[in-house]
Parts: C-alpha cells; structure tokens; sequence
C-alpha cells in the first residue's frame, strides 16, 4: 500500500527531532506528484533559515528550474511562520495545507530595530530599482 502524504509528513517530522530540532516535516505537490520534501534542518546545519517549508522550496525551485512554484501545493505539519509565509508568497505556492497551528503563547524574541537611513544614496538607490522594474514591465 502507497503510503499517503500526511503519513509521509509525519516521517519527515520526525526526522528532526533526531537533531533536537522542531519536528515539522515539509512536502510540495505539484500534478498530484511529490516535487521536493523536507524537514527542520537548523540545529543539524546551523543555519538559521533551514525551516522545512524553505528547504523544500529550494529544492523544488531546483528540480522545477524556476523560482516560481506555480500551481504546487505545499503541506506542512505546522503553520508556517512569518519568515516561511512571505518565501512562500514570494514562490507564488498555491495552496498551503498545514496539520496543526502555531501555539499563541510563544514569546516573539525579536528585539531587531529597523531604521531608515535617508542619505545621499537612497535617490541612487530608488532610481535603481525603478529602471530595473521599468525595464521587466
């Protein structure tokens, strides 16, 4: 019997906790075939941006030869954070199908500052991007 894709997610999950990492377990669909899975790899890679959901982008970006994930589902184990939403968005994912939610009570240990720095270069910089999104229009 073909082990169905929530059995699958769970495995994958799994696999994390070997490294003491958050169990979430990440797999991208696309035509009723599996593209690309993953799970948690931060603790194994100290990497900070080795979320399942992020990974298994990656790798579908690279078995796919596009940036762009249209018309693939991804299904996750837990809902996606703040920093996994907007790759997602960015790879233009369809539709993201998670198991459980994120718990309300985990403390936002964000104490990073962001301060805009109006100088001399940011009319350079601003007239940058302008020609570079008037030339792809």
């Amino acid at each position: 019997m073909k082990m169905n894709i929530y059995d699958k997610l769970v495995k994958l999950s799994e696999k994390s906790l070997k490294y003491g990492d958050v169990p979430v377990g990440a797999i991208i669909v696309k035509n009723n075939k599996i593209v690309s899975k993953s799970y948690n790899k931060r603790e194994k890679e100290n990497k900070i941006i080795n979320h399942a959901e992020i990974d298994a982008i990656l790798k579908a970006n690279k078995k796919l030869k596009s940036y762009f994930l249209y018309d693939c589902d991804l299904y996750v184990t837990l809902k996606p954070c703040e920093m996994c939403t907007k790759v997602i968005n960015n790879a233009r994912i369809s539709n993201v199908y998670y198991l459980t939610e994120r718990l309300e009570s985990k403390k936002e240990y964000n104490k990073t500052k962001y301060i805009y720095q109006q100088n001399l270069y940011t009319e350079k910089c601003q007239k940058m991007l302008q020609s570079f999104f008037n030339k792809l229009r």
